[in-house]
């Protein structure tokens, strides 16, 4: 059965309300709030159930809204940044998971390999857009953002996204 575009719509606006919503619940943990990526877990699901044209969309689109809507992120650079980065990941996740055989590892492989690329773009935007403000964006900046102060929500991503993906593969929820 071909994906419906009412099915893609209804989940994709889910995945963006999420997007705006979950930094208010992770923000209430302030050591890890923000290492906890909220707005990356939509992102990420929205490519394994709707594919790479919505999950992009929805990746592109919340932090630009949530910046405008609650100021938060700020929106130059780092919401500019992580439009480009969660567009990443919706776009690799939802193309390698669209490719590659359905097994459960492939969910894995799509994950990791759409996290690297996104945190990779994520790092070369910042670095062109703190390099037209004035800014330095030095290699340690991007992997203390990138990698080492986004550990919990690696793991988080890692653990929770597979788990759900296949939840709904197993209960046709999924439109393939």
């Amino acid at each position: 059965m071909k994906k419906n575009s009412i099915y893609n719509l209804s989940v994709s606006a889910v995945c963006l309300a999420l997007c705006l919503l979950l930094p208010f619940l992770t923000m209430q943990l302030p050591s890890i709030g923000s290492a906890l990526c909220p707005m990356h877990i939509p992102v990420l699901l929205c490519a394994f159930l709707c594919g790479p044209t919505c999950a992009a969309a929805v990746g592109l689109i919340a932090p630009l809204l949530r910046s405008s809507l609650f100021f938060m992120p700020p929106l130059f650079p780092a919401a500019t940044a992580m439009s480009f980065e969660m567009a990443t990941y919706g776009l690799i996740a939802g193309l390698l998971y669209k490719k590659l055989p359905r097994k459960t590892y492939n969910i894995y492989i799509s994950l990791i390999t759409a996290m690297l690329v996104g945190r990779i773009v994520w790092g070369i935007v910042s670095a062109i857009l703190y390099g037209v403000s004035g800014s330095a964006f030095t290699f340690a900046a991007f992997i203390a953002g990138g990698f080492t102060g986004a550990i919990p929500g690696i793991i988080l991503q890692i653990v929770l996204i597979p788990m759900i993906v296949y939840a709904f593969n197993k209960s046709n929820l999924v439109k393939s």
